[in-house]
C-alpha cells in the first residue's frame, strides 16, 4: 500500500478520462472506504449510488454539465452520486439533534471514496455544479444529490503542479 503522503499528493481532480470501463470491485472497495469514513454520532448520512456505464451513464453526464460547464464528463465511464440522508443525532441528553454535521460528514466520505480511487489507479473529480432538479428526475437516482464523483482512468500520466497556499499561510500555533 502507497505511503498516505503520496496517496493525497497523487489524488487530483481528472479532467480527461479513458475511455476504459471501471471494474466493479474497485467501486466496491470505493463504497467501503465511504462506508467507514466518520460521521457525527456514527450517523452515516449517506448513500451512493453507482452508475458505470450503460445508457443511464450519458444521461447523468448531461446532468453534470450544467451552464455548458464539465464538458470532459462526456468521457468518463462512471458516476457516484453521492445523496445526503437523514442523519440520527443525538446530543448528551438524547434529543434529536439537527443536520448541521451532515453536509461535512458527506465531505469526509467523498473524501475517502476518492481516495479509495486512487489507491487503486482509479482518478476522480467532485462535481458541485450540476442539475440536481434533472438528476432526481432520473427513476434510477431519484434522490437529491449532493455531489457527483466522476470516476475513470486517467487519460494524463503525469501530475499537475498543485497550486496551494503556502504553509505559513494557514498554520499558526497558538500558545
Amino acid at each position: 500500500m502507497a505511503d498516505y503522503f503520496d496517496l493525497i499528493a497523487s489524488r487530483e481532480s481528472c479532467r480527461n478520462f479513458l475511455e476504459r470501463p471501471v471494474e466493479k470491485e474497485k467501486l466496491i472497495r470505493c463504497a467501503e472506504a465511504a462506508r467507514i469514513a466518520p460521521s457525527a454520532c456514527d450517523s452515516q448520512p449517506w448513500e451512493f449510488i453507482v452508475v458505470n456505464g450503460g445508457p443511464l451513464r450519458g444521461k447523468v453526464a448531461e446532468c453534470a454539465q450544467q451552464f455548458g460547464l464539465n464538458k470532459f464528463t462526456q468521457k468518463a465511464p462512471a458516476f457516484v452520486a453521492v445523496v445526503e440522508k437523514k442523519a440520527m443525532l443525538r446530543n448528551p441528553a438524547g434529543m434529536v439533534a439537527d443536520q448541521k454535521y451532515a453536509k461535512f460528514d458527506l465531505g469526509l466520505a467523498t473524501m475517502q471514496f476518492c481516495l479509495a480511487a486512487t489507491a487503486q489507479g482509479l482518478s476522480t473529480c467532485i462535481l458541485g455544479s450540476i442539475n440536481r432538479k434533472k438528476l432526481k428526475e432520473l427513476p434510477e437516482i431519484g434522490e437529491d444529490v449532493f455531489v457527483l464523483i466522476a470516476v475513470g482512468y486517467a487519460a494524463d500520466s503525469p501530475l499537475r503542479r498543485k497550486q496551494r497556499k503556502g504553509l505559513d499561510e494557514i498554520l499558526k500555533f497558538a500558545e
